[in-house]
C-alpha cells in the first residue's frame, strides 16, 4: 500500500512539474506574440517592453535579442541594437541574420576603427575557440571521451588480437583528442567568463585617463562602439578599444554583452 501511494505521489509530481514548465512554456510564447504584434504595428518601445519581460524570467535565446536588436534599430537607437545583435551573436556566432543586421547596423556608427593586426597564431587560436560555442566544444569532448570508453571495452572485451590491436591505437587517438578538446574547452571557458566586451549606448562619451571626472581626457567614442573591459573601480571601468587605446568609462554609458 506504501508503496502504491509512493507510485502515485512520484507521477503526481512528474505531472505537475510538466504542466508548471508547460505553463512557463505558453507564457513566454504568449508575451512574445505579444511582442512580435506591437513590432509589426510599429509600436517598437512596448514590443522591447514585451521582449526584456521574457528576459526577466531567465529566458534568453538568439530569436529574443535578435528581435529586441531589431526594435532599438527602428528606433534609431544604433548602440542598444548592436548591444543585443552582440548578444544573440554570443549565442549563436554564426547566424546569417544577426549578422548581417549587425553589419548593417555598424554602417550607422561614426567611430571606424581599425583592430591591431594579429599575428597568424592568434588569429588562428582565436579562430578555433570561436568555431563552437561553450556548449558545443564541451558536447565534442563528451562524444571523444565515450568512443574512447567503448575503444577500451574492445580492448578488453575482443579475443581477436587485431581487435585490440585497432582498439589500443584507436583508444591513445582518441584520448589525445580528448585532452586537446579539453584544452580548448576551458580557453573557451576562460574567454567567455573572464573577458567581458561592452557597447557604448550613448551618443558621445568622453573616456579619461584614470577613473576620476576631474581626469584628463583621452579620447572620444561613440555610439555603438564595442570595446574590451579590463578592469572595474567603484563606478568605472577600464577599456580597451580595438586599436590598442586604453582608458576610464563610466559605468552609466554602456551595455555589457
Amino acid at each position: 500500500m506504501k508503496k502504491a501511494n509512493f507510485e502515485f505521489g512520484l507521477i503526481l509530481l512528474t505531472l505537475l512539474i510538466a504542466m508548471t514548465s508547460n505553463s512557463f512554456a505558453f507564457k513566454f510564447e504568449d508575451v512574445l506574440k505579444k511582442g512580435n504584434e506591437f513590432y509589426k504595428n510599429e509600436q517598437y518601445e512596448k514590443a522591447i517592453d514585451e521582449y526584456k519581460s521574457v528576459l526577466d524570467q531567465g529566458y534568453e535565446s538568439v530569436g529574443l535579442y535578435y528581435n529586441i536588436g531589431n526594435s532599438y534599430y527602428k528606433l534609431g537607437k544604433i548602440g542598444y541594437a548592436i548591444l543585443y545583435y552582440e548578444k544573440a551573436l554570443k549565442l549563436n556566432p554564426d547566424d546569417e541574420d544577426v549578422n548581417y543586421n549587425l553589419k548593417i547596423a555598424k554602417a550607422h556608427t561614426v567611430d571606424k576603427i581599425k583592430e591591431v593586426p594579429q599575428i597568424f597564431l592568434v588569429k588562428w587560436w582565436d579562430g578555433i575557440l570561436a568555431a563552437l560555442t561553450l556548449s558545443g566544444w564541451a558536447t565534442v569532448a563528451a562524444i571523444f571521451f565515450l568512443f574512447f570508453i567503448l575503444s577500451v571495452g574492445f580492448y578488453y572485451l575482443s579475443k581477436s588480437i587485431t581487435v585490440r590491436r585497432f582498439s589500443f591505437i584507436a583508444g591513445a587517438f582518441l584520448i589525445s583528442l580528448f585532452v586537446l578538446n579539453v584544452f580548448v574547452l576551458f580557453a573557451k571557458y576562460d574567454r567567455e567568463v573572464k573577458t567581458q566586451f561592452g557597447v557604448v549606448v550613448t551618443n558621445v562619451v568622453t573616456v579619461k585617463q584614470a577613473p576620476d571626472e576631474k581626469s584628463a581626457d583621452a579620447f572620444i567614442v561613440h555610439e555603438g562602439l564595442k570595446f574590451r573591459i579590463e578592469d572595474s573601480l567603484d563606478n568605472w571601468v577600464k577599456v580597451r578599444l580595438p586599436d590598442g587605446k586604453v582608458g576610464w568609462m563610466h559605468k552609466g554609458v554602456f551595455g555589457i554583452i
